[in-house]
């Protein structure tokens, strides 16, 4: 569906009634993949909440990522939410979320973020060039097209969300003039969690309501990781990873050169936030 230029596509853009469900509906790794992708997205509520109270006393960041970064943020999870439910009717969406709430919600808090606003702008920058790295893969490797196109349309989403917080980093980089180095320790560190608690209780969440009666085992996980693995080898756009993150460094294009490599190895420590994680 073709749209004006400038407009923000809707869940109404979006073909769910031409999805090749035969093409979908055996490959369990897709299906958790995007359920899980679904659970975190939808839940950006929680992560707004944190992320407002943070920076509260700006009233220009506060007022873009209540009314624009998390609007479109809840509509990626509603739209991945839909795309599950069409493609992947038998499985209870709602009840296998309930319980994801419930358990990530408990440790989704406003002491997790970083220490100074222009570092915790950096850790932004971090995740959004993990997200839109990840759906630009999810879209390269989709063998069905609708699905291709909605991640395609969530990756750009995310590319504009990197922007806005690279745009604020620098406003608070004036302000607070944190080094180099500690611009470089904190994408680093983002970059190398492996925690990523919402990840894995997503796909515990996933598993547990697509295998009622299944007790969940970490191995369940780690062969899902280990699919997952391999395709990321194929598909993962480290270049454009890379590229993003060397942006909050400022560097002159020599230094830049310098850095790929170690930006590189950081680029793909991403993996483990959507393979390796909890």
């Amino acid at each position: 569906m073709s749209r004006s230029p400038g407009v923000h596509w809707s869940i109404d853009d979006i073909p769910y009634g031409e999805i090749d469900g035969a093409c979908v509906r055996d490959d369990r790794r897709l299906f958790h993949i995007v359920a899980s992708a679904s659970f975190i997205e939808i839940t950006s509520d929680l992560y707004t909440k944190n992320l407002v109270e943070f920076f509260r006393h700006d009233g220009e960041i506060a007022e873009w990522l209540e009314h624009h970064w998390e609007k479109e943020e809840l509509q990626h999870g509603a739209a991945l939410k839909k795309y599950v439910q069409t493609a992947w009717p038998a499985f209870d969406w709602e009840a296998a979320y309930a319980t994801f709430r419930a358990e990530y919600g408990a440790i989704c808090t406003v002491e997790a973020l970083a220490g100074t606003k222009a570092l915790e702008m950096v850790a932004r920058c971090v995740v959004e060039t993990g997200t839109a790295s990840f759906y630009r893969m999810l879209s390269d490797l989709s063998p069905e097209p609708v699905l291709r196109q909605l991640a395609a349309e969530i990756s750009s989403d995310e590319v504009g969300h990197y922007k806005h917080f690279h745009r604020y980093f620098r406003r608070y980089r004036e302000l607070e003039r944190p080094s180099r180095f500690a611009v470089m320790r904190t994408l680093l560190k983002r970059a190398a969690d492996v925690e990523a608690e919402d990840t894995f209780y997503a796909f515990r969440a996933v598993f547990r309501g697509s295998n009622p009666g299944t007790p969940f085992e970490r191995a369940h996980y780690d062969a899902y990781r280990d699919g997952v693995l391999n395709l990321v080898r194929q598909y993962f756009p480290h270049g454009m990873a890379v590229k993003m993150l060397l942006k909050p460094l400022d560097m002159n294009p020599l230094v830049s050169r310098a850095m790929l490599p170690t930006v590189t190895q950081a680029s793909r420590l991403f993996l483990r936030r959507y393979d390796n994680a909890a």
